[in-house]
């Protein structure tokens, strides 16, 4: 298959800062895309993938899920989209298409594992997947989503992530007026979640270990802030909510906010915390209550989030930096120094 090459950043090794390198991209396929790259958000994801965390990283490694640009080439099967249109491409570009899952049209649970966006199998060219901090990327356009015109664009990059991730739980879980929904942990995700949750005509209650974020969580959108470490608070607090949404990496305690659902209620985790989180058999059996998992969403439903978010003018709250800052961003965004995420323009790369 013919190739070219693309400006990029990524790295060589755990250990190494990105820099600027050349990758090659494949030329269209009859159902490609070929999209040139205006903006990228950051998450959390590219800096544990860049630095081996979650083992498994293929170098050279060149991060990014989070794709906002516009169509420059379509391939000569392509029937949705064409050149000059606004196009999306979030953590996803290809599945097994043929599983169960696949055919449900649930393709991030693909039995044979998603194609993901950067550090994938490319079956094209039989090699890693490259993510999108760089120039342009090529994806199949079955994997690529329409843009609302009316969006900040690179206030819409993080939606492709931190915005479906959020969403395709409160979906799933029948979220709408009457829910009484909580939100754990207010960063990249967590602020996602009240912004949808509240459009989602839901009463959102933040909970948050930081009395500095109340104020934060109110200008969300949130009806009410617990703060996690009041014992009386958490106690009034008691078996209040429908639904939470734990959106907390780090090591917590689970049982303190199972302990605030109803019954049947349901808390379901996004956050990836490093070690097994202990949950005790009374915090779940005498209310009946659920610990779930979810991960990001189907193109459905990522298509489904953009268009919601077009209707109701929802967007990222970001701090934009320049490709040559990421760096800095990295060690940034290890203090949670970010409100909350950022967004690459990709123009300074291709200055």
């Amino acid at each position: 298959m013919n190739t070219y090459s693309v400006k990029a950043f990524g790295t060589d090794a755990p250990q190494a800062d990105l820099k600027q390198m050349y990758i090659d991209r494949r030329g269209i396929t009859a159902k490609d895309v070929e999209i040139d790259i205006l903006y990228c958000g950051v998450c959390h994801s590219d800096l544990h993938t860049a630095r081996n965390e979650w083992r498994g990283t293929v170098y050279p490694n060149v991060p990014g899920h989070e794709i906002v640009g516009r169509i420059t080439r379509v391939g000569s099967d392509v029937t949705r989209f064409k050149a000059g249109d606004l196009a999306a491409v979030g953590c996803m570009v290809d599945s097994c298409r043929e599983c169960e899952q696949c055919r449900q049209g649930s393709e991030q649970y693909c039995e044979k594992g998603n194609i993901q966006t950067y550090n994938g199998h490319d079956k094209h060219l039989n090699r890693q997947t490259f993510g999108g901090y760089s120039e342009r990327v090529v994806v199949d356009q079955d994997f690529v989503l329409r843009v609302p015109e009316n969006l900040d664009l690179a206030a819409t990059a993080p939606l492709l992530c931190a915005g479906v991730t959020t969403w395709s739980p409160l979906r799933h879980w029948k979220i709408g007026p009457g829910s009484k929904v909580g939100v754990v942990g207010i960063g990249g995700l967590g602020h996602m979640g009240v912004k949808l949750a509240k459009a989602m005509g839901a009463y959102v209650v933040v909970i948050t270990t930081s009395p500095s974020k109340t104020e934060d969580a109110r200008r969300l959108g949130a009806d009410d802030v617990i703060l996690s470490t009041d014992k009386a608070q958490m106690k009034a607090a008691s078996a209040s909510l429908h639904f939470i949404l734990d959106c907390v990496s780090a090591q917590h305690d689970v049982n303190a906010y199972l302990r605030l659902l109803k019954v049947d209620g349901t808390l379901a985790l996004v956050g990836a915390p490093e070690h097994p989180l202990p949950i005790a058999a009374f915090s779940l059996i005498p209310a009946r209550k659920n610990f779930a998992g979810s991960t990001i969403g189907s193109i459905a439903e990522t298509q489904e989030m953009l268009d919601f978010c077009g209707e109701h003018n929802i967007t990222a709250d970001i701090e934009l930096i320049k490709m040559q800052d990421i760096n800095e961003a990295y060690e940034r965004l290890l203090k949670g120094d970010v409100k909350y995420r950022f967004v690459i323009d990709m123009g300074s790369l291709k200055q």
